[in-house]
């Protein structure tokens, strides 16, 4: 996998940039196109998924809102956050896109251990959450995935903060849009909309939970995980 570290960019040139090159790539085992990651911050903006409805974006105020064709509802990027943008081919790496996203999850958990933190997953809410009252907890959550569950019940977030979100999309069998870790970021704007769609659903980033770490340290982890993470 080549990781590219783009800087801080615009997010809709970045979009419509690994839109471009995964409608184009050649895909399948004979192709000899290689996966690329990613790697940068976004200047402020609101992105709508497919699902996302209007009414959970109530304050935007100076900050633009973009319709996106990722997958998932509303969020927010801005300065301080690393986000991860894995242009995958998943008929050559062998999986499928219910195992992509756990990996992705997985990259994102294992990166928060490094730093001391525990992740949890939450069952039918993507993405990463951590204990507020103490983020490096290592008991289990009773909304997590369990196996056999066919159905999951309606998230709760009691206690708990979202610290890394994930979009995708996959066309052709290849994934683009991907995952966001808050670093160190303001976070007011995200009190402007609800967060993936779920009201009232508190949103941290490694600083408030008392993690002191560079941006740049945090995308060399991140993108060191996805890449053992998302291999063949």
């Amino acid at each position: 996998m080549d990781i590219r570290q783009l800087g801080r960019v615009d997010y809709f040139p970045c979009y419509e940039a690994m839109r471009q090159f995964t409608d184009q790539r050649e895909v399948g085992a004979t192709s000899n196109v290689r996966d690329q990651l990613w790697v940068c911050e976004h200047y402020p903006v609101f992105t709508q998924g497919l699902a996302g409805k209007a009414e959970h974006i109530f304050q935007p105020g100076d900050i633009p809102v973009l319709q996106t064709n990722r997958g998932g509802q509303v969020t927010y990027h801005g300065p301080g956050q690393v986000v991860a943008y894995p242009l995958v081919d998943l008929k050559r790496a062998g999986y499928f896109v219910k195992e992509y996203v756990y990996r992705i999850e997985e990259a994102v958990i294992k990166t928060l251990l490094h730093f001391g933190l525990t992740g949890h997953r939450v069952a039918g809410a993507p993405g990463i959450y951590v204990r507020l009252d103490d983020p490096c907890s290592h008991a289990p959550l009773e909304q997590r995935p369990q196996f056999g569950n066919v159905t999951s019940p309606a998230p709760l977030f009691t206690g708990l903060g979202k610290i890394s979100a994930l979009g995708i999309k996959v066309s052709r069998n290849c994934t683009y849009h991907g995952v966001a870790l808050n670093v160190g970021m303001d976070l007011e704007p995200f009190l402007r909309i609800n967060p993936c769609g779920y009201a009232k659903l508190q949103t941290v980033d490694l600083s408030t939970i008392g993690v002191s770490v560079s941006w740049q340290d945090a995308a060399d982890v991140l993108s060191s995980k996805l890449a053992t993470y998302l291999a063949p």
